[in-house]
């Protein structure tokens, strides 16, 4: 565009009439009119070069526009993604907090139910150990009476009181079996409540 500022249009287009020395119109000499003809010539040619740059420069811009709008598509698809991506991200996280909250709430009804079977426990082996101070304050007795059997029974009975404390040393032998079995029967249930604990800790750190 610079090179057409040297060029007056409408010099190049109108022909004005030369005037003499009486006033008189005469006609262009043809040296100027052939000047006028270059001049509209490299006119016309700055004018095309001009296009030819006008047009190289929209063509360029195109492209260039074409090429932004393929990667505005691209990152409008890749954000429909990483929005879908966050979605589920956020599903699986509150469905994890969710389960950690269950998790918690499982081990607090365990460490409860656990709680429960130690009271138990400790509550069997109080008994079991009055029941056993029991049965050995009875056999102590039953072995000094057995020691005064002559003294105090005579033959003839002696044989039903031997049979009665062999009845009596069956029962208190049979609380006791009882009493060890409900025991370790506590003792089961107890591991397996440490079992199911422990499982839901490890599965709650995987």
């Amino acid at each position: 565009m610079s090179k057409l500022t040297e060029f007056n249009v409408e010099d190049m287009i109108n022909t004005t009439p030369l005037k003499g020395a009486g006033g008189d119109t005469q006609e262009p000499k043809v040296e100027q009119l052939m000047n006028k003809l270059r001049r509209l010539q490299q006119g016309k040619r700055v004018l095309e070069e001009e296009i030819k740059e006008i047009k190289s420069v929209s063509d360029s811009l195109q492209k260039e526009l074409a090429t932004l709008q393929t990667e505005a598509y691209q990152l409008e698809g890749i954000h429909k993604e990483k929005e879908e991506l966050s979605r589920k991200l956020q599903f699986q996280c509150d469905e994890s907090d969710q389960d950690f909250s269950r998790q918690l709430e499982q081990n607090k009804k365990s460490e409860e139910l656990l709680e429960q079977y130690r009271c138990q426990i400790q509550e069997f082996k109080l008994k079991h150990r009055k029941l056993r101070m029991k049965f050995e304050n009875q056999l102590y007795q039953l072995i000094e009476q057995h020691k005064n059997l002559h003294s105090i029974f005579t033959p003839e009975r002696l044989p039903d009181e031997i049979e009665n404390a062999e009845n009596i040393k069956s029962q208190l032998l049979s609380a006791e079996q009882l009493k060890l079995a409900q025991l370790h029967r506590i003792n089961e249930e107890l591991e397996d409540v440490r079992k199911q604990r422990q499982s839901a800790v490890e599965t709650q750190e995987q």
